[in-house]
């Protein structure tokens, strides 16, 4: 039986206890409807994981005692930044969700021309809060025990300013695949993708004056969920350990 993965913001040692957060408590007891005896695999994002057991379940708190710590190594050896334009629904959760799963180290929103979410700083704030927990709960899914970094959302203009000599951008008309691209793998690589409806020519012209290299993945438009995980998987694929 597979041990459950819990994350926790608490720190973690070896032969100490912890009382789990009350999401995590309630998940664990209400969800799993696990018992005291049974164990746990926590992880708060300092690479490593720790296993342990349930010593003792009262009401919404969950107390582990934990026993062991191991090191992980399942991280992508590339450093890449995707810079995602904010899409509408549940899109945007699956590209961060799907994201982390492929080894995405940073991820930055991004507020485009063509961006169908119009908030005010408050609600900005909100979704970002509900983006964290979609990441989180991606890496207690796929094993990692590093938490990628989410930047807070921001406008294509001013994120202009943070383009490198290894900047990307999906473009449908590129010449250029991944694969005929000689990329410094050992610095940050950044991944540029537009929103529905892709970004302006306006913010095209932008991001090439700025340096950002247009890329195609073969002859057919993509959406943009499937633009930004289709070029993950080809980085992985071309420079990383896929």
């Amino acid at each position: 039986m597979r041990i459950p993965r819990i994350f926790t913001t608490q720190q973690l040692t070896t032969s100490s206890s912890v009382i789990l957060e009350k999401e995590a408590a309630n998940h664990v007891s209400r969800v799993l409807r696990m018992t005291t005896g049974h164990q746990l695999e926590l992880f708060n994002g300092d690479g490593y994981s720790y296993f342990g057991n349930i010593v003792s379940i009262e009401r919404n708190q969950v107390s582990v005692e934990i026993v062991e710590s191991r090191a992980s190594d399942n991280e992508s050896p590339l450093n890449i930044h995707l810079y995602q334009g904010v899409s509408r629904g549940d899109k945007m959760e699956l590209t961060l969700q799907k994201g982390v799963e492929l080894g995405v180290k940073q991820f930055t929103p991004l507020i485009t021309e063509r961006c169908g979410v119009k908030l005010d700083d408050k609600r900005w704030q909100k979704k970002h809060e509900h983006w964290q927990k979609v990441i989180e709960s991606a890496c207690e899914q796929c094993g990692r025990n590093s938490i990628p970094t989410l930047h807070p959302a921001i406008k294509l203009q001013a994120a202009l300013e943070q383009l490198t000599s290894n900047s990307f951008f999906m473009h449908p008309d590129a010449s250029n695949s991944f694969k005929s691209i000689n990329a410094d793998t050992k610095s940050e690589l950044q991944l540029w993708v537009g929103p529905e409806g892709g970004f302006s020519d306006e913010e095209i012209n932008w991001v090439e004056t700025h340096g950002c290299k247009p890329v195609k993945l073969g002859p057919r438009v993509l959406r943009t969920e499937t633009a930004a995980l289709a070029a993950v998987a080809v980085m992985n694929s071309v420079w990383g350990d896929f």
